[in-house]
């Protein structure tokens, strides 16, 4: 296989999918997939680095041109996954990840049907209950927001290629990369492999 992946990683906040996520693309046979937003830069993030910043006007452009794997609005900005980035990366063999929410994971599973969708998850509610207090960053309510959102998210585990449990972090990386490994050797992956083989052109 010379072309990387397109892997699509989902779970609920508290999951650890920024752990997660760090740890694959330190192998460096991982690529981060980089966003496209319309909102302004917050100290020390570059572009192109960060996300690709853009205007409003140059985001919906981008949308009317169908230029995203998938794309959002939230709190008055958009977010969005850009396509020529990720076939970039995917054309020089390196496997590109991307962290997303799971309405975006399905835009891309219907625009990429061979994109591999896992769902990152908690050992248990109460678990994830533990990390989002232990942070100490959110209040009460908010926390209580998160917690509902995740009971909802967690009915879509179904619809999803994978699901790894987060009880360890290096335990759901080595799950991963497993994962990763074994889609790499689909037949359907690697059509015309037996004239290599075989020496035929």
């Amino acid at each position: 296989m010379d072309k990387g992946l397109l892997i699509v990683v989902s779970g609920p906040s508290g999951a650890g999918k920024g752990t997660v996520m760090n740890k694959l693309i330190a192998g460096g046979d991982y690529a981060l997939s980089v966003s496209a937003t319309t909102r302004s830069p917050r100290e020390g993030e570059q572009d192109g680095i960060n996300y690709f910043f853009k205007t409003r006007e140059e985001f919906e452009k981008m949308i009317a041109d169908n230029e995203f794997l998938e794309y959002a609005r939230f709190c008055g900005n958009y977010y969005g996954t850009p396509l020529s980035y990720v076939n970039q990366k995917l054309d020089e063999g390196k496997n590109v990840i991307l962290e997303i929410e799971v309405k975006g994971a399905f835009q891309v599973k219907e625009k990429c049907p061979e994109a591999v969708l896992i769902f990152l998850a908690p050992p248990s509610m109460k678990e994830l209950e533990e990390r989002l207090v232990g942070r100490g960053t959110e209040s009460p309510e908010v926390i209580a927001e998160r917690l509902a959102r995740a009971m909802e998210e967690l009915d879509l585990i179904d619809d999803y290629d994978y699901v790894v449990i987060n009880d360890d972090v290096d335990e759901a990386v080595a799950d991963i990369r497993s994962i990763v490994k074994a889609e790499q050797r689909r037949a359907a992956r690697n059509i015309g492999i037996n004239k290599k083989i075989k020496g035929v052109d």
